[in-house]
């Protein structure tokens, strides 16, 4: 039997919303990190992590976005001698729409294939997050080309000004681990789920929005 482990990612800066996102609140008083990991354990999970400075496991690197995240996960693993899984089921903590059935749908096609999955919208605009991906060859292969122990391995980023002479150092985006390993999209609209799922929550309005859709859809 194969095993996934369930990440939330709640280490983002919340620059836009002005305050820590998975500390918001819905109306019933959940939290947006327990609503997050709830929604993994109730998509078939039992374990479920949390990746953010403050929770389980902190960041390895600092400001590194999403594959950053990852990627602490998996240094966090090696360094407590704990047995890898097979594939992680990736949650970010800004979603406040989604349900355990989409992220149900997403793993079991994810492990029919063996290939990272991630769902396309009704625009057929692909949405990199939440995101089924095996642990295989391909990720560490990845990993290791741009991540050794508690920093970046050096990228050129040439910025659009003339400070051209200085060098930054670079996270790579999910988009870009995708190319680097076998993947596929699932229709929205093929899942049977509501339209408004990949709703994320960047700022006070987008948060206003999602606290209106759940009076609309009946939810706390």
């Amino acid at each position: 039997m194969t095993s996934c482990l369930g990440v939330v990612l709640a280490g983002g800066l919340s620059s836009r919303m002005g305050k820590d996102k998975s500390k918001l609140l819905r109306k019933n008083q959940e939290s947006m990190l327990n609503f997050s990991r709830q929604l993994l354990h109730d998509s078939g999970l039992s374990e479920v992590v949390i990746s953010g400075d403050e929770y389980q496991i902190p960041d390895a690197i600092k400001h590194s976005g999403p594959v950053g995240g990852i990627y602490s996960v998996l240094y966090y693993l090696r360094q407590q001698q704990i047995k890898q899984p097979d594939s992680f089921l990736i949650l970010p903590v800004d979603l406040p729409l989604m349900t355990a059935s989409a992220l149900t749908s997403l793993r079991l096609a994810g492990e029919l294939k063996q290939k990272a999955t991630f769902f396309t919208d009704t625009q057929n605009k692909q949405h990199n997050i939440p995101l089924f991906l095996p642990n295989n060859a391909f990720l560490t292969m990845f990993i290791e080309k741009n991540f050794k122990g508690d920093s970046l391995i050096t990228k050129t980023v040439k910025p659009a000004s003339n400070q051209a002479k200085n060098h930054n150092k670079q996270a790579p985006s999910i988009r870009a681990l995708l190319k680097n390993m076998p993947h596929q999209s699932i229709a929205l609209t093929e899942t049977g789920e509501a339209t408004n799922i990949l709703f994320n929550s960047n700022t006070p309005q987008d948060w206003q929005l999602a606290q209106q859709q759940f009076t609309g859809m009946g939810k706390l």
